[in-house]
């Protein structure tokens, strides 16, 4: 029998890191996952470990091409971003891999906007808002202001992805998905990095950007397998779609964040969106995706429990709450509006509602859907804005969510709304970055599963 043609993928969250090998129908056919103890870096403040994760690749590869029944054609790496492995002249690690949560200094901060025009100025052309530390140029810019000695033994600044990358391959470069997401280091406006980045002697520290879908011989023993450049994990998830539908339509990715993405959006940021929580990200082909973001997976997660406290029900009961269009009805014309304040708010005021006045949990819930899905209704018509779009997807965990997908589709009548599902969506993007280079088949059509919402009823295709 011989070996089936794979890919081999390795997706690196915060927690959790995994490799998924994908045969050339993109079906998963071996994963494996590792979470590794954190360590600290030389302020005692908590980072990843990179020399587990760097031996995790080694190990794990050096375990698939010993599996006879795989033959590895490439290897791909998607990783979260806002995170920096600087390098020295003999390939390896000059400083721990610092965490993208550690507080910035407030007056390094205020010392780098003031001399760049301005928080609201450079945050109008690099599309990222004041994010400190999350905003991963600014760790370069505190490297060399904190630690010059260190900053001068460093050769390239790789983000995570393309560390990865060059730990197969020895080739070091930069790719658009991860200089292009709030990392405050790409002009939107003149499409290139922004001027700080020469002015303060980063440029020298960053290997050229290659294109997404560029493969390099590996020099790990292998199989003549060819390795990717990598790409920043919020990319990867949206190029399934991509591939797939080519008239404009909106991903809504919901998690602990719900980011409304529009790869159809080309406006510029105004200052209205960036203090709504817009930005923008480069998707994997260098266009602008305008993105608008809420904190509703979080909100969800602690207003459920409250609910279920109250009543002294289990919060597992509202994993399959059914729609009660009624009941909503009913709500919609006897509830007062939710106390909010601001322009976009950040919560959708249901915290500030009495439980009181609910006759039953079922009822307090479908309050709590009809919040937040009015809030996420105003996050998504920002992005929305100067776009023809015909569909909305919206995957993650509010997808398999009853009461939020048909409040939603009764948002939008005029626009197609889908929940969306796909096994590990950030790794086949990932994998379909770079089809051409090990598939000779034509990308599946099924890749992701659908289902229809309207005001009046559901269909699964």
């Amino acid at each position: 029998m011989s070996a089936i043609p794979v890919i081999a993928i390795f997706d690196v969250g915060k927690t959790n890191k995994k490799l998924f090998l994908f045969d050339d129908s993109y079906k998963i056919v071996f994963e494996k996952s590792a979470r590794f103890i954190e360590t600290v870096d030389e302020d005692g403040f908590a980072c990843e470990n990179i020399e587990s994760l760097r031996l995790s690749v080694f190990d794990s590869l050096s375990e698939v091409f010993r599996m006879k029944e795989f033959q590895v054609k490439t290897v791909n790496f998607s990783a979260y971003g806002a995170s920096f492995v600087y390098i020295g002249n003999d390939g390896k690690p000059v400083t721990p891999l610092y965490n993208y949560l550690k507080p910035y200094p407030e007056s390094l901060s205020d010392e780098f906007y003031k001399s760049y025009g301005g928080k609201e100025h450079f945050s109008m052309e690099t599309a990222s808002p004041v994010l400190g530390s999350l905003n991963s140029g600014l760790q370069l810019y505190r490297l060399k202001k904190e630690q010059p000695a260190v900053f001068n033994k460093v050769k390239y600044a790789l983000h995570l992805p393309q560390y990865m990358s060059f730990l197969l391959t020895g080739n070091a470069c930069s790719d658009l998905t991860s200089i292009g997401c709030h990392t405050g280091m790409w002009d939107f406006k003149k499409d290139r990095y922004h001027e700080w980045i020469q002015r303060e002697g980063i440029s020298v520290k960053l290997p050229p950007i290659v294109p997404a879908d560029k493969v390099s011989p590996a020099l790990f023993p292998g199989t003549g397998y060819k390795v990717g450049v990598g790409l920043h994990d919020s990319s990867a998830a949206l190029i399934p779609y991509l591939v797939n539908f080519s008239e404009p339509f909106i991903l809504i990715s919901t998690g602990t964040w719900c980011i409304s993405l529009n790869p159809f959006n080309q406006e510029p940021l105004t200052i209205e969106e960036l203090a709504n929580d817009c930005l923008c990200y480069l998707q994997y082909q260098g266009k602008p995706v305008k993105a608008s973001r809420l904190f509703s997976g979080q909100e969800h997660e602690q207003q459920a429990k409250r609910i279920a406290e109250y009543f002294n029900q289990d919060v597992i009961k509202y994993r399959n709450v059914v729609f009660d269009p009624e009941l909503v009805s009913h709500l919609k014309a006897s509830s007062q509006e939710p106390l909010t304040s601001g322009t976009i708010n950040k919560q959708s005021g249901f915290g500030k509602r009495d439980l009181a006045e609910f006759k039953d949990d079922i009822c307090a819930y479908h309050q709590l859907m009809f919040d937040l899905v009015k809030l996420q209704v105003e996050s998504t018509r920002i992005v929305l804005k100067h776009s023809r779009v015909k569909r909305l997807f919206v995957d993650g965990g509010f997808s398999k969510n009853s009461v939020y997908m048909h409040l939603l589709a009764k948002a939008f009548p005029g626009i197609e709304v889908f929940a969306a599902s796909m096994a590990q969506a950030t790794a086949v993007g990932a994998a379909l970055a770079v089809h051409k280079e090990w598939n000779r088949k034509i990308i599946p059509n099924d890749i992701i599963n659908l289902k229809y919402y309207s005001a009046n009823q559901t269909i699964a295709i």
